[in-house]
């Protein structure tokens, strides 16, 4: 069955929301290692000389922040596309779930790593580690979708990632 209320497709906003954020994601885990050293330094003790990864680090989770809810706000308001019509009820509520997943995650990355860095919290440290593997988890899911899309299921549900509907 078809939502008639679901746009036809994401908007450019959204579009760009989720590349920005990805490409945010990425960087996160690339150059983690200025931060993950800086922290284990603190907490032994020791100063920290001032590092850009470091300071691109906090920037980057406080724009991921900043971009995942903005995001969540215009889902909120505009809506997702429905699920393509070939995908199974149970990979479309699969999909759902992971959807609102990313969302989850990133909010609880971000708020965990700035609770770690800002406030010295080290359990929100240690919930940013197991976060950070929980998203990786969910990033690999993701992408391992697009082949069963267009390959299984003869979808083009990624169109709706490059080309904007409005």
């Amino acid at each position: 069955m078809t939502d008639t209320t679901a746009p036809a497709g994401y908007s450019a906003t959204q579009i760009a929301l989720h590349w920005a954020v990805a490409a945010l994601v990425a960087g996160q885990y690339l150059f983690h290692d200025a931060i993950s050293g800086a922290w284990d330094a603190i907490r032994a003790g020791e100063t920290v000389a001032f590092d850009p990864l470091i300071l691109a680090h906090v920037a980057g989770g406080g724009l991921i922040l900043a971009f995942v809810v903005w995001r969540l706000a215009l889902r909120l308001g505009r809506g997702a596309p429905a699920a393509p019509a070939q995908e199974p009820a149970p990979l479309a509520t699969l999909a759902h779930v992971a959807h609102w997943a990313f969302y989850a995650l990133l909010i609880g990355m971000a708020l965990s790593g700035a609770l770690a860095w800002f406030a010295d919290v080290a359990p929100a440290a240690r919930a940013h580690n197991v976060l950070k593997i929980a998203l990786l988890a969910l990033v690999a899911l993701h992408v391992a979708a697009i082949p069963v899309h267009k390959l299984a299921l003869k979808s083009d549900v990624m169109r709706r990632m490059i080309r904007p509907a409005d």
